[in-house]
C-alpha cells in the first residue's frame, strides 16, 4: 500500500472515487474544493486503486475512510496532539489506541439521507432567513443546546460562516428567535448541520419545522438532503423519519487527545 498526498495528477482519480458515494465523502468533496488552502487529503492506494482517504483541516479536523489496513496506515502518520476525527464505526478502536476523548467528547453518529420526492414536508410553523443581525442569538441557542459540543461557539463564528456561505432558518415567538437551523448548499447535496431550540420551547414540534423547512430549500435547487444525528437519540431519529430521512452509515466522532 502507498500512502500518497492528494495532487493534481491524482485528482480525476480522486474525484470518480468520491463521487460514487457522495453521502460517504461529503467532507472531502467540500474542503477539497472550498477550502483547499486549509485542506490536505492523503490517498491510500493498493494496486493503483484507492483503498482508503484521509482528510485534514485546518491542522485539526481529521476525516477517515476506507480500510482498516488504510486506517492504520493514515493513524500511523497523524502528528496531531489535538483532533477531532469522524471515522467509520469500525476505526475506532484504531483510533482509540493513539487518542483518547476530551471529557464527554466521543459519540456514534448517524448520517441521514432523503431524496426529492420522498417524505412528507409538512411545516406546522413558518420559518424565516436569519442573517449576521442574529449571529450572537444564534450562537446562544447552540451553547444552551450542546454546552459539550458547542460550548465555545461564539456569534463571531457564526458570521464567519455566513460570510463562507452557511444558510440560517429560524422561528420567532414574539419576535424572539427560539429555533435555528443551518444548512450547506453545493452542486452535490444539501447539509442539514445545526439543528437547536431554545430549552423552554422544546417538544412542541419547532425542531422538526426548522428540518422540514430545510428539507424544501434544498428541494428547490438539488435532489438530496443530509443530516447527521447522535445514534442514541431515538426521539430525534423518529421525527427525521417522519420528515423522510433514512439511515445511510453509522460513525464514529471523538474530540481527543494524543496519549
Amino acid at each position: 500500500m502507498e500512502i500518497v498526498s492528494l495532487g493534481r495528477a491524482l485528482e480525476l482519480k480522486f474525484w470518480d472515487h468520491v463521487k460514487q458515494d457522495i453521502p460517504h465523502y461529503y467532507f472531502f468533496a467540500f474542503d477539497w474544493k472550498y477550502n483547499r488552502d486549509d485542506t490536505e487529503i492523503l490517498l491510500a492506494l493498493e494496486e493503483e486503486r484507492i483503498d482508503g482517504m484521509m482528510l485534514v483541516y485546518n491542522e485539526r479536523i481529521v476525516q477517515l475512510r476506507g480500510s482498516n489496513k488504510a486506517a492504520e496506515a493514515f493513524l500511523e502518520r497523524l502528528d496531531l496532539d489535538k483532533i477531532e476525527i469522524q471515522s467509520p464505526k469500525e476505526h475506532k478502536q484504531l483510533i482509540l489506541k493513539k487518542y483518547k476523548p476530551t471529557l464527554r467528547q466521543s459519540h456514534e453518529m448517524m448520517l441521514m439521507v432523503v431524496h426529492k420526492g420522498e417524505g412528507e414536508l409538512h411545516t406546522r410553523h413558518p420559518i424565516v432567513e436569519l442573517n449576521a443581525a442574529h449571529s450572537e442569538n444564534i450562537a446562544a441557542i447552540m451553547r444552551d443546546a450542546d454546552p459539550d459540543y458547542w460550548g465555545d461557539v461564539t456569534g463571531e463564528r457564526i458570521l464567519e460562516g455566513m460570510n463562507k456561505g452557511a444558510n440560517w432558518f429560524g422561528i420567532k415567538v414574539n419576535e424572539d428567535v427560539i429555533s435555528i437551523g443551518m444548512l450547506r448548499l453545493t452542486e452535490w447535496a444539501g447539509l442539514i448541520g445545526v439543528v437547536a431550540t431554545q430549552e423552554e420551547y422544546r417538544n412542541r414540534g419547532y425542531a422538526t419545522s426548522i428540518v422540514v423547512g430545510s428539507v424544501k430549500e434544498i428541494f428547490r435547487r438539488r435532489s438530496l438532503a443530509m443530516i447527521y444525528v447522535l445514534a442514541d437519540n431515538p426521539p430525534a431519529i423518529r421525527a427525521y423519519r417522519k420528515v423522510g430521512f433514512r439511515p445511510y452509515k453509522i460513525y464514529f466522532f471523538m474530540r481527543g487527545e494524543r496519549f
